[in-house]
């Protein structure tokens, strides 16, 4: 397998850990995104909508990092990350959602305006970000994992963003339930860390 993958992309990592999780095997083709490979012909070819990741599984390419994370799981049969039981995974698939949607416009967005210079509202995306923060927080008081008892896809869909969040001048240091989920998803074996960068409240660290 090869993943198409800019370091500074949470979209990007969130794939490569979970793959890394699963212990699938993949290279890591880097995307020039600063110099605008991904906006090429030839990275057109792939993803039309010009986004990191994409998969290639010999001639077969999937784009979106949530897309590639249910095809991997579903390749190697792994249930206890992607679970076959139908209200089990509806609980996953909902914070997975949340992960392409709260997830997105709040500390994504925010890191994205101190990171690339991306034109939002500071103050909007810094309040959705603490906004779904608290959600996942009071989740997580009475259970280590989001949505089972066990580490899912949908912890990891969270997790990029959410620990890079103070470089989007997001505080993480109330959310204490956070800052321990997060500890445990570092200490699974096969976790790869997210390259962290000094902006944000990182810049004064």
């Amino acid at each position: 397998m090869k993943l198409h993958y800019f370091a500074l992309s949470g979209h990007a990592h969130r794939a490569h850990l979970f793959l890394s999780l699963l212990g699938i095997d993949h290279e890591l083709v880097h995307v020039d995104m600063v110099n605008g490979e991904h906006k090429s012909p030839e990275f057109l070819e792939l993803n039309p909508f010009g986004q990191v990741p994409v998969l290639e599984d010999g001639d077969l390419v999937i784009a979106d990092s949530i897309a590639i994370m249910v095809y991997a799981a579903k390749k190697v049969g792994a249930t206890k990350w992607l679970p076959e039981d139908a209200a089990d995974l509806a609980l996953v698939q909902r914070w997975l959602s949340v992960a392409a949607g709260e997830i997105a416009y709040g500390p994504c967005a925010a890191r994205l305006l101190t990171l690339f210079g991306a034109k939002f509202d500071a103050n909007d995306v810094i309040a959705r970000a603490h906004g779904v923060l608290k959600l996942i927080d009071d989740r997580l008081s009475n259970r280590d994992w989001i949505a089972l008892d066990h580490p899912t896809a949908a912890d990891i869909a969270l997790y990029s963003y959410i620990a890079n969040a103070p470089e989007g001048n997001v505080a993480l240091d109330t959310y204490t339930h956070v800052l321990a989920w997060l500890n445990r998803i570092e200490a699974l074996p096969g976790f790869v860390p997210f390259e962290m960068s000094s902006v944000g409240l990182r810049a004064a660290s």
